[in-house]
């Protein structure tokens, strides 16, 4: 159970309803992180995340290749424990823009059909920015966001402002301001689940500020100053007595008629006991692969078909486009880059979304571009110019040199939908339990390394305003590889819209062809933004959670 599990049961518990959690990992809490700023344990051999031993997923980059298992963690990282993704996150808490969610409408109304490439499958997403903004809102209020009080022209209208003040800007922050907006540019505070002050949240749960430690992504928080389900929103619900969370609870099927779920098997994982559990109200709440899955072995809903078209589970898995990027080495400055937050950073969209003009770009959408001060730890961090020998008494030194001497403008791009990029489930390889695993085929497109280029050669002239010796730009973007770590920012296979040909679940997460069934989390993103995505995923819980409590009045399809 992470935000989706957590934020759902908070408000059904709150509603006088019972609900029973299935979480397949163990319990934490925040005393598992008493001093324990285990970079080995926690940054390289991944405490927090499913073993890929016994589940994974198989992957390929196009229909003509054999899909192989992932069995060491590179391009992504699945969670594994009560919090999920929530706990390992680094607490980044952006909003979708508002030409997200009308994507499709908005790019044909402004430059007509001829500018979405053939196989593009761009589609809106059945709700609106001004529909889901209250969502927004309210698990920003329960979350404790940290952001700035004044609105930024490339964002969506806010109806209130963030609970809690910004985060400290530190030098390199305020360097970053300066060299971008003397480029014309908006820049912002990146807004922060870290807290930047002491907060009771609208559920009474009260947490601490920040120690700006840099031990936040990939590690859970040991203050509850990263917003986080356990110290939030699983609390509350635990705290009305109608929630039961059965942990190391794996489930593997979702038990219907056709039409409807009438509860879920799982496994024990540590007694291998088989349990049926018995539901009015089935809510998938896993990471997006994982939702996917699971309706793909419980056969339940109609398998995305690729050369048809028809068909929607598994339709539009997109990820996102993270290569451009500016490195900048200072011979004669050092920063204090061992100090930080997840989510303590700026940055500016201008040119991320239609926030520009594409009439002349060969690619839609576009990035933010953003500097983060995340805390470098020691074994991760050894920067080096391009040229320096990758071993041996040079190589020590030059690291030793620029640890503390390099800052990198980065930018995250939209990952957008195509026809022949899509989840099924895997005709060889099978899981401990004898279940196919999932089955990704993606690879990057030529609007993909447009974008790149674009965006890192923005993010180069704001680096070299920034007065670095050195100047490095990243702007060539190579075949997906899912060896190296890019980003976990995964979405779509189980995704939302008006149309039930085209999406599987309409605006409140119901299953179009099981009422009683809710998919909810980034599996719903139609395509994925220039963002970090759990502020979407966590209004989309919200949203959910209105749902259900709908659908347990009155049943039938809430849309």
């Amino acid at each position: 159970m992470g935000w989706v599990g957590g934020i759902i049961a908070a408000e059904l518990t709150k509603a006088g309803i019972q609900v029973v959690g299935l979480e397949r990992g163990k319990s934490r809490s925040t005393e598992d992180y008493f001093m324990d700023h285990d970079e080995l344990r926690y940054a390289r051999r991944f405490e927090l995340m499913q073993d890929l031993s016994k589940e994974t997923i198989t992957f390929r980059n196009s229909e003509s290749m054999r899909a192989l298992p992932m069995r060491s963690y590179g391009s992504f990282l699945l969670g594994d424990g009560l919090g999920g993704a929530g706990s390992h996150w680094n607490g980044q808490t952006h909003r979708f823009l508002p030409y997200d969610f009308e994507i499709y409408n908005q790019t044909v109304e402004r430059y007509g059909k001829g500018k979405i490439p053939e196989g593009m499958q761009l589609q809106d997403w059945g709700i609106t920015y001004d529909e889901i903004e209250p969502y927004y809102d309210k698990f920003e209020q329960v979350a404790g966001i940290s952001g700035e009080s004044e609105a930024n022209p490339m964002l969506g209208k806010r109806s209130h402002p963030f609970p809690t003040p910004p985060m400290k800007k530190t030098p390199i922050l305020q360097r970053f301001e300066e060299a971008s907006k003397k480029l014309g540019y908006h820049p912002y505070m990146i807004p922060s689940a870290n807290l930047s002050e002491n907060y009771k949240n609208p559920d009474g749960i009260s947490r601490a500020a920040c120690q700006y430690c840099g031990f936040c992504e990939r590690f859970g928080c040991e203050y509850g100053a990263k917003a986080d389900p356990v110290v939030t929103v699983i609390p509350t619900a635990m705290a009305t007595g109608k929630l039961e969370v059965r942990t190391f609870s794996n489930v593997t099927e979702i038990l219907h008629d056709g039409k409807k779920a009438t509860g879920v098997v799982y496994i024990n994982t540590v007694t291998g006991e088989e349990v049926t559990q018995p539901a009015d109200v089935v809510v998938l709440g896993s990471f997006m692969l994982n939702n996917a899955r699971l309706l793909l072995n419980s056969k339940l809903g109609t398998p995305y078909n690729r050369k048809t078209g028809r068909g929607t589970i598994g339709r539009n898995y997109a990820y996102q486009v993270n290569s451009g990027r500016a490195v900048g080495f200072y011979d004669d400055e050092e920063f204090s880059t061992f100090m930080g937050a997840g989510a303590l950073g700026m940055e500016f969209d201008d040119f991320n979304g239609d926030n520009f003009d594409h009439s002349d770009l060969k690619f839609l959408h576009g990035a933010g571009i953003r500097i983060s001060q995340n805390g470098l730890r020691p074994i991760e961090n050894n920067p080096a110019p391009q040229g320096t020998p990758t071993w041996g008494k040079k190589w020590k030194e030059t690291t030793l040199k620029y640890a503390n001497r390099v800052l990198t403008v980065a930018t995250q791009g939209a990952s957008l939908p195509w026809k022949h990029h899509y989840l099924d489930l895997d005709p060889t390889y099978k899981d401990i339990y004898g279940k196919p695993l999932l089955r990704i085929t993606f690879d990057f497109e030529d609007q993909d390394r447009e974008l790149t280029k674009y965006l890192a050669d923005k993010a180069g002239e704001v680096m070299k305003e920034m007065g670095p010796s050195h100047v490095e730009i990243k702007d060539k973007l190579d075949p997906y590889n899912i060896v190296p770590y890019q980003s976990t920012h995964n979405t779509g296979g189980v995704i939302m819209g008006a149309d039930p040909e085209t999406s599987a679940v309409n605006s409140y997460l119901q299953m179009w062809e099981a009422e009683n069934v809710f998919v909810v989390g980034a599996s719903a993103f139609p395509h994925n933004s220039g963002y970090n995505p759990t502020d979407t995923v966590g209004a989309l819980s919200y949203r959910a959670a209105e749902g259900i409590q709908k659908y347990l009045k009155q049943g039938g399809m809430l849309v």
